[in-house]
């Protein structure tokens, strides 16, 4: 038991170090285009104080943060030239390193509101619209 808390212990560290370094990478003018904009919207949201699936919803609450959240730094981590990934890596540990604070995103924050939003206002007006 101890073996895997351990495990999972490690596993959430290098989940953290990796949005920063995702985060770094987005700031770096020699990433692409695709990779930087890719970049961008993971991080903002990994670092955005609201989910877009709500925690308190049972099972799908966490679905994000172990499937969908991982997979996609995954893939942006894979499309960071080398000497890219490396900087912001480097930049990631010092920042680790000197322990602080993980950066918030209030952009990320504000698109999922206004997802939520659009979503809600989309269930209304299918609502509406079907009982006119």
């Amino acid at each position: 038991m101890k073996r895997a808390f351990e495990a999972l212990k490690a596993w959430a560290l290098r989940l953290r170090r990796n949005v920063m370094v995702l985060w770094f990478a987005c700031r770096d003018p020699a990433t692409p285009w695709f990779a930087k904009l890719l970049a961008t919207l993971v991080a903002a949201y990994a670092l955005s104080p609201i989910d877009l699936i709500p925690d308190f919803i049972p099972m799908i609450g966490w679905l994000d943060e172990l499937l969908l959240l991982p997979a996609l730094i995954w893939l942006v981590l894979r499309l960071l030239p080398e000497p890219v990934r490396v900087r912001a890596r480097d930049r990631a540990d010092d920042w680790l390193a000197l322990r602080r604070a993980r950066p918030r995103s209030h952009l990320g924050a504000v698109a999922i509101i206004v997802i939520w939003l659009l979503a809600l206002g989309g269930l209304a007006w299918w609502f509406f619209a079907s009982s006119a």
